[in-house]
């Protein structure tokens, strides 16, 4: 098997990408982003879940931020696939300051790879706050109600203690 530093694996695994956006027409980043994601190389995407409004974990005085995940197929490593979807934040404008939950022009977050645990000074999946966050699990439960999260348990017990705070669908056209 090859080490998760190398750029291709030997068998295609699920994995689920966050996306997130406040600033600028987030509505149309996260959809714009999405078929950003569909076009890198040997990855193909399964299921994308509804948009949700949510309030700002961080700082108040930023705009709601616009949510979804998304399920994808590859045969890229996890640092491959975090470097491809890095690639992505910086065409859209993401300039990372070091400043945690601030607004963003896109975020995206590697949430879950297969079934793997991954902890590494670049990564760490599952991604450290998942269990916590409505506006991961919401989206998540949306397109994979059956999931196992690893090292944390049914993704339906999860969702059963994460209160939604806010959070809402967009109906969009």
């Amino acid at each position: 098997m090859c080490p998760s530093d190398c750029s291709k694996r030997l068998s295609k695994v699920v994995a689920y990408i966050g996306l997130g956006a406040n600033l600028g027409d987030p509505v149309m980043t996260i959809e714009s982003a999405r078929s950003a994601v569909s076009r890198i190389a040997d990855v193909r995407e399964l299921a994308f879940s509804s948009l949700y409004r949510s309030t700002p974990m961080g700082p108040a005085d930023q705009p709601d931020y616009v949510n979804a995940v998304m399920a994808v197929e590859t045969t890229l490593a996890p640092l491959a696939l975090l470097r491809e979807l890095q690639i992505i934040e910086t065409s859209y404008g993401r300039v990372r300051t070091g400043e945690r939950w601030g607004p963003r022009t896109l975020d995206l977050d590697l949430l879950l790879y297969g079934d793997e645990t991954i902890v590494s000074d670049v990564l760490t999946v599952p991604h450290p706050g998942i269990a916590d966050r409505e506006f991961v699990l919401y989206p998540l439960a949306e397109i994979a109600p059956d999931l196992d999260i690893p090292g944390r348990g049914p993704l339906a017990d999860l969702v059963s203690k994460c209160p939604q705070r806010g959070l809402k669908v967009i109906e969009h056209a």
